[in-house]
């Protein structure tokens, strides 16, 4: 659902009609568009030259799908010697014609080997005869009835100009948003979440950082970021409260052997998880190089399912739009999520003293089902730890 995917056509052919469009939501066995397989490349199909860019033309109280379908369903039967009935309905059909009434020998499949799918139907459905279809409207007298006691009361003059200053609009969920969503909610209900917050002095990495970041960029040919500090001391951390890495199954606790970490990623069609695959094998250039790659595959749309699959534990950057603190939502199955924050210079005491230091607020959110406030407040302590002393990432302090 968070990825782009081609979907190559059943057979050879031309376009003859389009029937969902970008944008539209579609089920599985839906019919999205038709194909001739009698024209040559080239070579407008006949439904199409008669109509143009307009769907196929469609026979008196019938639906134009309807038409199109049964005429080229039954050209092809005669012309094989075959038939357009008893081929195999798909249950989302079978459950529709017998609400309507309709048996399936009356439809026209037009799946493969005459499947009956969802889409003919409903194209039955919309074919039924208009008495059915006109009968719920006797019902509509009572309803302009209802609560007769009621006074009457008229719009004030103003309305239309009150309506027209406060416009809405309308738009359904892409299916990106609906699946993020869906996500979300899932781990609410299914986790017991719960976060420990802690600050962190990024004084130590960003001298580092502007001590080398010429260098690195020139040798590595990528940007030398804070991200790829904040993975190196998550696993640094994860290896030491393995629990933390681990996620649950059923009754069972699965503990990985291995570090997969999600970077979350916002882009234009939504937010995305993209995997860093065995990041303790990484290095920082590695780290910062796979980052960008993501962003980019992530603003095109072109993540693959393999990118985003798996991971054992996520790291959510909201510094970057300015966040100064929140508290991020598990992704599943994973049991635990880092979110780290904008780094700002703040009053702070070191030996007695008010000093001014770049902090930056971690929040780490966990499953509280397997993981008890000790290993989540240790774990984040020891991220705290190597970011304000980045040699321990060199020593596995």
């Amino acid at each position: 659902d968070k990825v782009v995917l081609e979907v190559p056509a059943p057979s050879a052919g031309v376009l003859a009609q389009v029937i969902k469009h970008d944008g539209d939501i579609v089920t599985a066995d839906e019919i999205i568009a038709k194909i001739d397989t009698e024209a040559k490349a080239g070579e407008a199909p006949a439904a199409v030259a008669a109509a143009g860019d307009a769907e196929v033309k469609p026979a008196p109280q019938a639906e134009p799908a309807v038409a199109s379908s049964s005429a080229n369903a039954q050209a092809t039967a005669s012309a094989t010697g075959g038939s357009v009935t008893g081929g195999a309905t798909s249950p989302a059909a079978t459950k529709i014609l017998a609400e309507k009434g309709v048996s399936a020998d009356q439809v026209s499949g037009t799946g493969r080997d005459g499947r009956i799918t969802k889409g003919d139907a409903l194209a039955a459905q919309a074919g039924a005869p208009a008495a059915k279809a006109a009968a719920p409207a006797p019902a509509a007298a009572p309803a302009k009835a209802a609560k007769p006691s009621l006074p009457q009361v008229n719009a004030p003059a103003s309305a239309d100009q009150w309506l027209k200053d406060r416009p809405e609009q309308r738009v359904p969920m892409s299916r990106l948003r609906a699946r993020i969503a869906e996500r979300l909610l899932e781990s609410q209900q299914t986790n017991a979440i719960l976060t420990t917050f802690n600050e962190v002095n990024m004084a130590p990495v960003m001298d580092l950082r502007n001590k080398y970041k010429d260098r690195f960029e020139k040798e590595h040919g990528v940007k030398l970021g804070f991200m790829s500090f904040f993975v190196k001391a998550a696993v640094h951390a994860l290896k030491k409260f393995p629990l933390v890495n681990a996620s649950i199954d059923g009754n069972d606790i699965v503990y990985h052997g291995y570090f997969d970490i999600g970077i979350a990623v916002g882009s234009p069609r939504g937010l995305v998880v993209p995997i860093l695959r065995n990041a303790d094998q990484m290095s920082l250039a590695d780290i910062e190089k796979k980052i960008a790659e993501f962003g980019a595959k992530a603003r095109d749309g072109k993540l693959s399912i393999d990118e985003m699959t798996g991971g054992t534990f996520s790291i959510s950057n909201g510094g970057v739009f300015g966040s100064m603190l929140s508290t991020p939502i598990i992704n599943p199955p994973q049991s635990a999520i880092l979110g780290v924050h904008a780094t700002k210079e703040r009053a702070v005491v070191e030996n007695g003293q008010i000093v001014i230091r770049p902090m930056n607020y971690l929040a780490l959110s966990y499953d509280h089902r397997i993981i008890d406030g000790r290993e989540a407040v240790l774990s984040l302590v020891a991220m705290k730890d190597a970011l304000e002393d980045p040699a321990r990432l060199l020593l596995d302090l």
